[in-house]
């Protein structure tokens, strides 16, 4: 199955049903199961490059719920698209022990799929991941009000691009190829809605809520299980002092910063990611 846009994507990509809803990944490699989860408004081809770089792995990408070419829920709290993902692992034969690598929202779902079902989780890897603090960008907050998110979320190639480049550093990165998915993804039917939906749940104009924030650090705190929290420097979307926080909130987690990097450090820093991921998870 291949992606929304030629030259772009997951050309191994398939589709599973879940509680009645069509769920799209991608899976390649073999070994230990390492589950990629992406951010808000993204989807599994943010993992291409990364998917890549690893070898000795099962490398399975997962479109969240409404986002990428997978079908939405009706509930879109952290613990109902942790269930999703959850559901996805038992139909893909993935019961227990498995790496998860999260960017963005899809860190928080990571975290919250941890606290909810400890024993699938052999592993945390958070990228620039939600949750660990409140600032966010004013593109997100905006979306609170009424009016404003309709025209901000209307499917544009100028707004495609604008949101391509403000998730790198080096603006090289929002290639035309990366540009054309951002605009058919935008353009799926249900997908502003979708978006706007989701960025209400986590946030409101005022930041990210400090409600389910804090709830899910506490419980993420008191699990065991080996954890790593990733960022980039020049992060538009969340601001790299939320490592900061993430080293506070999760004490026995490793950190890392990567120096001229945006919010998408597998892609920007995939060959020092991959060895990153790689060395985290050989002292396991």
């Amino acid at each position: 199955m291949k992606s929304l846009e030629p030259g772009v994507g997951a050309h191994t990509a398939e589709f599973v049903e879940v509680g009645g809803l069509r769920v799209r990944y991608a899976a390649t490699g073999t070994g230990p199961p390492v589950i990629l989860l992406h951010g808000l408004g993204r989807s599994l081809e943010d993992w291409e490059p990364l998917r890549a770089a690893l070898s000795g792995y099962r490398l399975i990408a997962i479109d969240l719920a409404g986002f990428g070419q997978s079908q939405a829920l009706p509930d879109c709290r952290l613990a109902a698209l942790a269930r999703h993902v959850e559901g996805a692992l038992d139909v893909l034969g993935i019961p227990s022990g498995a790496h998860v690598v999260g960017n963005s929202l899809g860190g928080a779902v990571a975290m919250r799929l941890a606290a909810d079902a400890p024993a699938r989780v052999a592993s945390l890897a958070l990228l620039n991941s939600a949750g660990f603090g409140r600032d966010v960008t004013w593109t997100l907050r905006i979306l609170d009000l009424p009016l404003l998110w309709r025209l901000l979320l209307r499917p544009h190639a100028d707004s495609a691009l604008l949101s391509e480049r403000s998730i790198f550093y080096d603006p090289a990165f929002a290639t035309p190829e990366r540009v054309a998915l951002a605009l058919a993804l935008s353009r799926r039917e249900g997908a502003a809605r979708t978006f706007r939906r989701q960025s209400h749940a986590l946030g409101s104009w005022r930041g990210v809520r400090r409600g389910w924030r804090e709830e899910l650090l506490t419980e993420v705190s008191a699990l065991d299980i080996p954890t790593l929290v990733v960022w980039g420097t020049h992060d538009r979307i969340l601001p790299a002092t939320h490592l900061v926080n993430a080293a506070t909130a999760l004490p026995r987690a490793r950190t890392h910063l990567f120096s001229r990097t945006g919010h998408m450090p597998q892609i920007e820093r995939v060959d020092e990611v991959a060895a990153l991921l790689g060395s985290f998870w050989d002292r396991q």
